[in-house]
């Protein structure tokens, strides 16, 4: 049984920075496509940095570039997303997703749609304040 389970989650000022943890269950991280998305209040969940090992590719968000980055412990199947120079835009709830054929090849096509992601975390809530 795939599991996903996200934690880190926080308040910080902005220009902080936090890191995010997905332990995932069930599954071998480097066989599947690893997405990590964001749902701030009144807008629709969005793809921030998705993965996939095997083909790869990473795909990230324009508002993020060079800001987060994701690596990920194989061996303890751990995803991480490091955030850096946070701003208040950045609030939201942070999940972390798992899915196969169809989110793979839309990392590689270079979208981020929830609807491609199979498995989910409850998510995290981070907070940045100014």
């Amino acid at each position: 049984e795939v599991q996903l389970a996200e934690s880190g989650g926080g308040l910080v000022q902005a220009g902080g920075s936090l890191k995010l943890s997905c332990a995932a269950s069930g599954f071998t991280v480097d066989e599947y496509a690893i997405g990590w998305f964001r749902q701030a209040p009144g807008k629709e969940r969005e793809g921030v940095i998705c993965i996939s090992v095997k083909d790869g590719v990473t795909y990230y968000a324009d508002s993020v570039k060079g800001r987060f980055t994701v690596s990920s412990d194989n061996v303890k199947n751990i995803i991480y997303l490091h955030m850096d120079s946070l701003k208040p835009e950045d609030t939201a709830v942070y999940y972390c997703a798992a899915g196969t054929i169809e989110a793979r090849l839309g990392v590689v096509a270079g979208t981020a749609l929830t609807e491609d992601y199979d498995y989910w975390g409850q998510g995290t809530q981070v907070t940045v304040s100014s």
